[in-house]
């Protein structure tokens, strides 16, 4: 999967189709609802895309062990987008992959962020926002985790700046970049 380092980050429902037709491997979902979740992660895998649940973004989902179990099994998710740390222990008892969202807004969160990577060990870790190389680099020293940047990334100069950074992937909402 790193031979293609972009993700698609869908927050609105007419982004599904245009991820779909893109070239990305694996998509975070940022939309949609309990009702309509299975017929989206189908559609996702019918075009084999990789479908990641950002569960504190789509309505109806519960926040626990169970909600997660439940995805996992009825939705057949490949994994979960979370900040909580207690969803990564769940989404590894469900059998999923699962990125421990982070952001860094100062020394303090990014030293705590690391503290609950080593203790909870999420496959992999989403760095929030994009834009700061400095960071990503040092962060990416830290950890021994796959490292995704997203937020606030407008520019292919800033997904280029990210990757040079350490980013092994790049997690962006614009469908210009999918492709």
């Amino acid at each position: 999967m790193k031979n293609y380092p972009i993700i698609a980050s869908i927050t609105t429902d007419e982004q599904i189709s245009q991820a779909i037709a893109s070239d990305v491997q694996r998509v975070i979902l940022m939309t949609g609802n309990i009702t309509n979740l299975g017929s989206i992660i189908e559609s996702l895998h019918q075009s084999g895309k990789k479908a990641y649940v950002h569960t504190e973004m789509v309505s109806g989902i519960g926040r626990d062990a169970s909600a997660i179990q439940y995805l996992a099994d009825v939705f057949k998710i490949d994994g979960i987008v979370t900040t909580k740390s207690n969803a990564v222990s769940a989404a590894k008892q469900a059998g999923i992959l699962s990125i421990q969202r982070i952001f860094a807004i100062d020394t303090a969160a990014i030293t705590t962020a690391v503290r609950m990577i080593m203790s909870y060990k999420p496959d992999e870790v989403e760095l929030m926002p994009g834009l700061m190389p400095r960071v990503i680099q040092e962060l990416k020293e830290r950890i021994s985790q796959p490292l995704i940047v997203g937020g606030l990334i407008r520019y292919e100069e800033e997904i280029q700046q990210a990757l040079k950074s350490g980013a092994d992937f790049v997690s962006v909402g614009h469908e210009k970049f999918w492709n």
